[in-house]
C-alpha cells in the first residue's frame, strides 16, 4: 500500500529523514521546508551542503515550501526544535488531511508548559493519531545509509506498528512501543545527561566519573518516567540507555560540545545553548520532578549550572557528598 509521507523541517534531521524515507520508494516523499533560497537549491543540486555536507540526496524525494504540501500526506513528520513544535503545528493545522498521522521528531520538553510534545501536538491537533520518533540516530549517519535504530511510539501498539513499518528501511530500522512518555522523557533526558558528560569531560573529571554519571543519570530518568506514568523497561531501550550512551560519548552530540564547553568555563557566546535541546530541557525538567516530588539531583544541578547559579566545583562536591544509599 502505498502512503505519502511529507517531512516538515529543511534542517540536518529532517533532511536527512527525508533522504532514507524516500529510497524506501513505498510512496512520494516530500521535504518541506521554509526558505525558498535553499528549497530551490536542493531541488536543483540534490545537495544539502551545510547540513549534510556530501550527501546526494534521492531522485525521488520531493521539495516544497508551501504549507499546503502536507494536504495530501498520509503521515506528517515534525522536524523542527522542540520549542517550534507548537507554532509549526497551529501553522499546518488547516492543511493537514482528516486522517493523517503526525510524528513529532523533536526530542525535548515544552518550555513554557512543562508539556511532553505528544500531549502539546494532540492539543493543537485534535483528532489527528501522534506519535514520537527518538532515539540514537544522528542526521549525518541516517543520511548515508548508517545501520540506525531508534523507537517509534504511538498511543497504541497497532498505530505505532503501522507507522514504523512505513518509515523503516534497510538502513533505518524503528522499533514500535505504546509508550510515549517513557520515549519522549528519555529523548529529553539524555541531552540533559550528555551535558553532564561534556561537563565533566571538559573539566577533566575522568572517564570513571562519567560511566557514573550515565549509571545514575539513567536511575534518574527512570525515577521521572515511572512518576510521570511511563514504563522503566522503556528507559533500558534504544529512547533511553541507547540514545544517551551515543549523546553522552560522541562529539557529533551538541549537547555533549556545550557541556564540554561549560567545563573549561567557556560562557564568551551566550548564544550558543541556543539549539542545544538540553540546555531547554535542564530546568523544565527539574521543575517537573520537584512537582511529583521525586529526588534528581543530577538533573538539578546541571540546570543550576547553565543558569550560573552553581559552579562545576560546587556541584561535584554537592553529588559526591550526598547521603549514602542503596544502588
Amino acid at each position: 500500500m502505498s502512503e505519502k509521507i511529507a517531512v516538515v523541517g529543511a534542517g540536518a534531521f529532517g533532511t536527512a529523514l527525508a533522504a532514507v524515507i524516500a529510497l524506501n520508494e513505498r510512496g512520494p516523499t516530500v521535504l518541506i521546508g521554509r526558505d525558498p533560497s535553499l528549497i530551490a537549491d536542493l531541488k536543483a543540486d540534490r545537495l544539502h551542503e551545510a547540513a549534510l555536507p556530501g550527501v546526494t540526496l534521492p531522485d525521488s524525494l520531493e521539495f516544497s515550501i508551501e504549507p499546503s504540501a502536507v494536504s495530501d500526506a498520509d503521515i506528517v513528520l515534525f522536524a523542527m526544535p522542540s520549542q517550534a513544535q507548537a507554532d509549526a503545528a497551529r501553522q499546518y493545522a488547516p492543511y493537514l488531511a482528516k486522517s493523517a498521522a503526525v510524528v513529532t521528531c523533536a526530542k525535548g520538553i515544552e518550555r513554557t508548559t512543562g508539556m511532553l510534545l505528544t500531549d502539546l501536538l494532540e492539543r493543537e491537533l485534535p483528532g489527528h493519531p501522534v506519535a514520537v520518533l527518538s532515539g540514537p540516530g544522528f542526521a549525518a549517519d541516517i543520511a548515508k545509509g548508517l545501520p540506525t535504530a531508534m523507537a517509534l511510539a504511538a498511543a497504541d501498539l497497532p498505530t505505532a506498528e503501522r507507522l514504523a513499518h512505513v518509515i523503516s528501511g534497510r538502513t533505518f530500522r524503528l522499533y514500535a512501543s505504546a509508550d510515549r512518555i517513557g520515549v519522549q522523557l528519555g529523548g529529553a533526558l539524555k541531552n540533559v545527561l550528555a551535558i553532564a558528560c561534556g561537563i565533566i569531560e571538559g573539566a577533566g573529571l575522568g572517564d570513571s566519573a562519567r560511566a557514573a554519571l550515565i549509571s545514575r543519570g539513567l536511575a534518574e530518568m527512570s525515577r521521572l518516567v515511572v512518576a510521570r506514568g511511563g514504563q522503566a523497561d522503556t528507559v533500558r531501550g534504544l529512547s533511553g540507555l541507547g540514545d544517551l550512551v551515543l549523546t553522552a560519548t560522541s562529539h557529533q552530540s551538541r549537547n555533549l560540545r556545550f557541556g564540554i564547553a561549560l567545563g573549561r568555563g567557556d560562557r564568551s557566546d551566550p548564544a550558543h545553548g541556543e539549539l542545544v535541546e538540553g540546555a531547554f530541557a535542564a530546568a523544565v525538567a527539574s521543575n517537573l520532578a520537584q512537582s511529583l516530588g521525586i529526588s534528581m539531583p543530577i538533573t538539578d544541578a546541571i540546570s543550576a549550572i547553565i543558569d550560573g547559579n552553581l559552579g562545576i566545583a560546587d556541584a561535584m562536591d554537592q553529588l559526591m557528598t550526598r547521603p549514602i544509599t542503596t544502588e
